[in-house]
């Protein structure tokens, strides 16, 4: 199997130097001291998945994370001292798939790399989505929402939406039982079929995402809420006749 590129950059010697040795075992690393060095390394090499620190002198995680976005679809993952909720949506609304705060276990951040690059090339949200069932109605109508199981597409208000195969995943998920609530555990197994691994951001990152493509106001959802402490849930049909 051919070993994985992993792009580090953190300008702490002693973080980057242990996570060096770990990373070592599974992966071959580029290392990059700060932002500049990072964007140097990057237009020069293949690189398979970046972790990326905030605080940096020059150029912060954040304005590299942007730069990467702009050239780049290859799953970042943030290190970060802050452990602010804001902080975390601040990274993952750049486009970051995943948050990680200090301290923290270098088997973690290498567990953590591990499932991205699974999501990201063995499970390729370009591959087609499953093909329905045969029992299973052509397709799911809800307000101004129907999905399309037999060409896995979205249309809203008869406007077609293109989904990704995980996005489509969740939206049959959600839009199959209105109502429910749904842990993250339970989206997880279900959409991406492995093992849940706990405070994982992926589940945001494609939440918000999918709102981006079904909601008329994404800041304030009507179709796919937050349940707090829980989940998600899909709105109730019973919301759907008070709008």
């Amino acid at each position: 199997m051919v070993r994985k590129t992993i792009l580090l950059v953190d300008d702490d010697p002693d973080i980057a130097d242990m996570l060096k040795i770990f990373l070592e075992k599974h992966f071959d690393v580029l290392e990059a001291k700060d932002g500049h060095e990072a964007m140097e390394l990057f237009s020069r090499a293949a690189v398979d998945l970046a972790v990326v620190d905030i605080m940096m002198p020059h150029l912060d995680g954040y304005q590299l994370l942007q730069w990467i976005r702009r050239h780049s679809k290859l799953p970042v993952i943030v290190l970060s001292a802050k452990s602010e909720d804001t902080d975390k949506i601040a990274g993952l609304s750049l486009g970051a798939d995943d948050f990680i705060t200090k301290p923290f276990s270098p088997l973690e951040v290498v567990a953590r790399i591990q499932a991205q690059l699974r999501r990201t090339y063995e499970f390729n949200d370009s591959a087609p989505a499953p093909a329905p069932a045969e029992d299973e109605p052509a397709e799911t109508r809800f307000g101004e929402l129907v999905l399309d199981h037999e060409a896995c597409m979205l249309y809203k208000r008869g406007e077609p939406v293109a989904l990704s195969a995980i996005e489509y995943k969740l939206l049959k998920l959600f839009m199959g039982r209105p109502g429910r609530i749904y842990t993250k555990k339970q989206i997880f197994e279900n959409v991406w079929e492995d093992p849940y691994i706990a405070d994982d951001n992926t589940i945001m990152v494609q939440i918000s995402r999918l709102r981006e493509k079904i909601e008329d106001s994404p800041r304030e959802p009507f179709y796919l809420k937050t349940v707090r402490g829980l989940g998600y849930r899909f709105a109730k049909r019973e919301e759907l006749h008070a709008r």
